[in-house]
């Protein structure tokens, strides 16, 4: 079925309208100018970041939390400076870069299965999970909870959230594989649709019953964040403990690409996520993109993560993703 767009009201909270917040907070004051777009899973620590460049480097982002899909797109056509996306891209897109591309990761966090429902906490199968998105469970009672109807919540746009958590619902059950399958968009079976995680939390905060897929950051206010059991059974909540082990299992591989849609240990649902950098014809942008990421990539900057709901990068991965950065010409 078509999924319903939903259009999210005015947000307020730390979270909530991160978009408005990343553009406000680097377009003042002297420096240089970097335009970049992408993923709004990562929005909330970016914003955080780039208002430190703002104020300590004179290094202005303007940052558009506009999804993965989108913020790909855009840095397909030459029209960013860089690109964030929850999804690196495949070797095909990546050749087809003329100016080639080099893809780091900069953060990490584990995606929620976020409800609004006081009273009710959830543990869910792999195979519950997926039934729910499938449209199959449609009451929170048949979950062991109160009588209440479940509507579901999912992104309208593209986006490497999406793909991530597809992705995962995949592994988890061959009919997920066969039917809806895996995208930064697919054709759900049910829910309404809200634009980027901001959209989607918005959506989950105004309607009781609503269930849907966050970036963990996102579980604010009535809101809660459902256990789900991993490949070998153990149920875990998508804390930052949970999500560090599981991501610890992952290896990232000599492109620092690599992914697990469910690892074997910790919170199943765990994701790196990106930027994308052009490997050459940077000009005169080059500096104020290197010490953009090295400023990422620094030990101040990484320990600011979990407090803002995401996952430092771990000591080994900083390294590799420095030795990567170097490599961005002019």
């Amino acid at each position: 079925m078509a999924v319903a767009r939903f259009r999210p009201a005015a947000l307020t909270g730390s979270v909530l309208g991160v978009a408005a917040l990343v553009s406000l907070s680097s377009c003042s004051g002297g420096g240089p100018t970097l335009q970049a777009a992408g993923a709004s899973f990562p929005a909330g620590l970016y914003q955080r970041w780039f208002a430190d460049l703002a104020s300590q480097e004179k290094i202005r982002v303007n940052y558009q939390s506009v999804g993965s899909g989108a913020g790909v797109r855009q840095f397909q056509a030459g029209t960013v400076d860089f690109a964030a996306s929850d999804k690196p891209l495949e070797a095909g897109e990546a050749a087809a870069i003329q100016r080639g591309v080099v893809q780091l990761p900069l953060t990490a966090g584990a995606i929620a299965v976020a409800y609004n429902l006081p009273g009710c906490s959830l543990k869910l199968s792999q195979a519950q999970l997926v039934q729910i998105f499938e449209g199959k469970i449609k009451n929170f009672q048949e979950l062991g909870c109160a009588n209440q109807p479940i509507q579901v919540v999912v992104r309208s746009d593209g986006s490497g959230t999406t793909y991530n958590f597809t992705n995962s619902l995949a592994v988890f059950s061959p009919s997920w594989k066969n039917g809806p399958g895996v995208g930064k968009s697919v054709n759900w079976p049910t829910g309404v649709g809200a634009k980027g995680n901001e959209g989607v939390a918005a959506s989950l905060l105004q309607t009781k019953g609503s269930l849907g897929y966050v970036e963990a950051a996102y579980v604010r206010g009535v809101l809660q964040a459902a256990a789900i059991a991993n490949r070998t059974g153990t149920y875990a909540r998508p804390d930052a403990a949970s999500a560090s082990q599981a991501l610890a299992t992952i290896n990232l591989g000599a492109d620092l690409t690599g992914s697990d849609p469910n690892p074997s240990a910790g919170y199943p649902i765990v994701t790196f996520t990106w930027v994308l950098l052009y490997k050459s014809g940077n000009g005169a942008k080059l500096p104020a993109l290197q010490r953009t990421f090295s400023y990422a990539l620094s030990a101040a900057a990484q320990q600011q993560a979990p407090a803002l709901g995401y996952i430092p990068l771990p000591a080994p991965v900083v390294t590799k993703v420095k030795a990567a950065l170097a490599g961005v010409g002019a």
